[in-house]
C-alpha cells in the first residue's frame, strides 16, 4: 500500500517556513510531574505552520486589510475521543480536563467536549520547518490507485455504493421524485404518457 512505503531521507534537506508547536515549561518539567505533562501534551498538542516566524493572517477592519496575530491553542478532546480506549487518556490525565459544550452550527445541536484546564504549563515554541523526508513514487501502485478511482466514480458504481451505506442509491433524487408523485401536475403528465402508449400498443400495424 501507498501509505505503507518508507520515506526517503533528502540528500540536501530545506527549509519551508516555521512551525509553532506547544512544550513543557521549564519550571513544569523540572517538577516531578514534568514527564506527566510532556506525555498528556503529546495527546492534545496542535502544531501551526507559517512563512514567517511572526505568524500573521489577514483580517477585514473598517474596509481595509490588515494583519493580525494567528492564535493558537490546545486540541480540546471530543466526548468520541474521552471514551476511546486506544486514545489512552488515564485516570490522572482525565482530571485536569473540563466538561463543556458548544452549539455546532452544522449539525445543528450541542457538541460535548473536554478542555484543558491548566495551559498556563505549555508554552509556544518556533522552529525553523525542515523537509528532511520526501514520500516515495510506486508507478505500479499509482497506476492502480488511479484505475480504482476511475472505476469507483462511475455513475453505477456510485449508486450501488450509496444503496449499501444509505440503503438506497440516490436519496436525493428518491425524496426529489416522491415529492413529485404527490403534486397534481405529475400524475396528470403520467397519466398522459400511459394513454399514449397504450395508443401505440392498440395499434396493430406497429410491429
Amino acid at each position: 500500500m501507498l501509505r505503507n512505503l518508507p520515506l526517503i531521507p533528502l540528500e540536501n534537506p530545506y527549509q519551508l517556513g516555521f512551525v509553532r508547536f506547544f512544550v513543557v515549561r521549564d519550571d513544569v518539567m523540572r517538577s516531578g510531574d514534568g514527564e506527566f505533562f510532556e506525555g498528556l501534551l503529546k495527546k492534545i498538542n496542535t502544531y501551526m505552520y507559517s512563512e514567517s516566524r511572526q505568524f500573521l493572517k489577514k483580517k477585514r477592519k473598517f474596509g481595509r486589510r490588515i494583519y493580525v496575530a494567528r492564535e493558537q491553542k490546545l486540541n480540546r478532546i471530543s466526548s468520541y475521543f474521552w471514551n476511546c480506549p486506544k486514545f489512552g487518556l488515564t485516570p490522572k490525565e482525565r482530571q485536569y480536563f473540563l466538561k463543556k459544550e458548544e452549539y455546532c452550527p452544522f449539525r445543528k445541536r450541542n457538541e460535548t467536549y473536554y478542555k484543558f484546564t491548566d495551559p498556563w504549563r505549555f508554552i509556544l515554541r518556533t522552529r525553523p520547518h525542515m523537509i528532511t523526508h520526501q514520500k516515495p513514487i510506486d508507478a505500479e501502485l499509482e497506476k492502480e490507485k488511479a484505475e480504482l478511482y476511475a472505476y469507483l466514480e462511475q455513475y453505477k458504481i456510485v449508486g450501488i455504493l450509496q444503496k449499501k451505506i444509505y440503503g438506497k442509491s440516490n436519496p436525493w433524487k428518491m425524496e426529489y421524485e416522491t415529492d413529485l408523485i404527490k403534486s397534481r401536475k405529475y400524475v396528470t403528465c403520467t397519466m398522459s404518457a400511459t394513454e399514449i402508449a397504450e395508443s401505440f400498443l392498440d395499434d396493430t400495424s406497429i410491429i
